[in-house]
């Protein structure tokens, strides 16, 4: 561990204004650290002339990489697909926008030498977020603890470092909704965090609008509970009390003071609202068997197009039945 092989995996996805910038500041950090490191870029179908920038970088620098992806597969995928082909007795996972910084891998692998298989950048302040936006983070994160399997540490992301021990792991899990954060705490290990400001965007814009947010946070609840198919069990034996309480309450009334004229807006507004209580428990049922159906046709969980330098093979230490799938 004097001089550890240390590999940095960046998802990036039409970051060109940010590549140059990143490899500025990153690559003199990896040097202090050690001389054996390599940069995996993974290209999750960038539109611009990301890959064609790491392609130069990669000219002059053979420790620098890519793997890109034949269309926009996600984030998730993504770093699915670094952890495949990183080589490192330690792997750090980060974001090209410089939000994530550089300097902070040094904290991390410290930590590592420590003794700690997991290492996360624990964030200390949103600030610079909306308050809906921070709202709801925190309600996930509540949501998350209450219902969830395994807890998860508030503030921590997608960067960190993992040991070589942890990424063996993570890589035979090969289910296609992917919650990284959920995974990372699912595989266990000795963990802490190490805390950070999150750093202003220099280039581009955030690819998370609100929509796929809350769509990651859903998948993120459904990937690691069952709470969403259960309440609605509980709302049916709440509506069918309701039900039979009205109903008694009815006969008795009707009993003491005669029948009343039947109400046609009572009625119509019942039947939309059972409605659509039905209506809902089925869609989360479908949400359900959507991932299922997703589970069972076993596609790769990418397609490669073009591997760039250092990234060019596959690490051997485990090979996933996903990735066998891909070599078929």
């Amino acid at each position: 561990m004097a001089s550890p092989k240390l590999s940095v995996i960046i998802p990036v996805h039409n970051e060109s204004a940010n590549i140059a910038p990143l490899c500025e500041r990153l690559l003199p950090v990896l040097s202090r650290i050690t001389q054996d490191w390599e940069v995996v870029f993974v290209d999750d179908g960038s539109r611009d002339d990301t890959l064609d920038l790491i392609r130069d970088v990669s000219r002059t620098e053979p420790r620098i990489g890519a793997v890109s992806f034949s269309r926009n597969f996600g984030k998730e995928i993504a770093i699915a697909a670094g952890l495949d082909h990183a080589r490192g007795d330690a792997v750090v996972i980060m974001d090209a926008d410089l939000q994530h910084p550089p300097e902070m891998i040094e904290a991390f692998v410290e930590r590592w030498r420590e003794g700690f298989l997991m290492v996360y950048g624990q964030r200390t302040d949103r600030s610079d977020e909306t308050r809906a936006k921070r709202g709801f983070a925190q309600a996930f994160y509540k949501l998350f603890a209450r219902f969830g399997e395994i807890p998860l540490p508030e503030g921590a992301g997608d960067f960190r470092l993992i040991d070589r021990k942890g990424v063996d792991a993570l890589r035979t899990l090969g289910e296609k909704a992917r919650f990284s954060k959920g995974l990372y705490a699912w595989i266990g290990f000795k963990a802490t965090g190490v805390p950070f400001v999150v750093e202003e965007r220099r280039f581009g814009t955030t690819k998370w609008s609100f929509r796929k947010l809350f769509r990651f946070a859903f998948d993120g609840i459904a990937a690691f509970s069952t709470v969403p198919l259960r309440i609605w069990t509980y709302i049916g034996f709440l509506v069918s009390f309701l039900a039979i309480a009205t109903a008694l309450f009815f006969m008795v009334r009707t009993l003491l003071f005669g029948t009343d004229l039947p109400g046609f807006p009572s009625l119509i507004v019942s039947i939309m609202f059972f409605s659509g209580i039905q209506l809902m428990s089925l869609g989360i049922v479908g949400e359900y068997v959507g991932r299922i159906f997703a589970e069972v046709k076993r596609r790769p969980l990418y397609v490669v197009a073009e591997r760039v330098g250092g990234a060019a093979e596959v690490s051997s230490d485990i090979v996933p039945d996903t990735y066998r799938l891909r070599r078929a």
